[in-house]
């Protein structure tokens, strides 16, 4: 399986060095938030990259692409989930029946920030995105997490770049993962004080 997910991580990645980059990415992160494991900011790194000045428009096709492929998770969630399950837990990298069990538990006290987390953070976002769906979480409400988390998470990358140029991808590689996990833990700690409050 590692094999296959490394194939396909270095196909995006050889996008970016097509004139076919910008739909590519789109495409992606459409695909990304309801089934394809790589995820979209690989190639939004390699866009970035090549192109720093246009890096917040790279961002916005991320996100867009993005939080329309998260409205399709949701309607596999909603729509077909009981019938297709088993495709996913048996060949999509991330899902199992038991991780699904644990994502209702965060949903049933913290929907719209359990959204977001998933959208900010490397938590795999299609997982999210199905169970939504399959939980009936108030849509509105996921549409909104969806967007502002995946877009905070893209144009927080496309700004390193647009200000920084090349030096912020060895910052990105080296310290993305911790970061959000910093983030991640502030944001529990919010909450927890929040419930704590009242």
């Amino acid at each position: 399986m590692m094999k296959i997910v490394r194939r396909l991580y270095d196909w995006v990645l050889s996008w970016a060095e097509t004139p076919y980059g910008i739909p590519a990415l789109g495409v992606l992160a459409f695909a990304e938030a309801s089934f394809f494991p790589v995820p979209p900011d690989v190639l939004l790194i390699a866009l970035c990259l090549a192109i720093p000045m246009l890096s917040y428009r790279f961002a916005l096709v991320a996100t867009l692409g993005s939080v329309a492929g998260g409205v399709l998770g949701y309607g596999i969630g909603w729509g077909v989930w009981d019938l297709i399950s088993f495709y996913f837990f048996q060949y999509v990298p991330g899902f199992s029946a038991e991780g699904f069990a644990q994502v209702k538990t965060l949903f049933d006290q913290y929907d719209f920030w359990t959204v977001f987390a998933a959208g900010f953070t490397p938590i795999p976002y299609k997982i999210f995105t199905i169970a939504s769906g399959a939980f009936q979480i108030n849509f509105p409400v996921f549409v909104g997490a969806s967007l502002v988390s995946r877009g905070l998470r893209f144009f927080l990358v496309a700004g390193l770049f647009y200000y920084l140029g090349r030096p912020a991808r060895v910052f990105i590689e080296k310290y993305f993962n911790l970061l959000t996990i910093l983030f991640l833990a502030l944001l529990i700690g919010a909450l927890l004080l929040i419930k704590y409050l009242h």
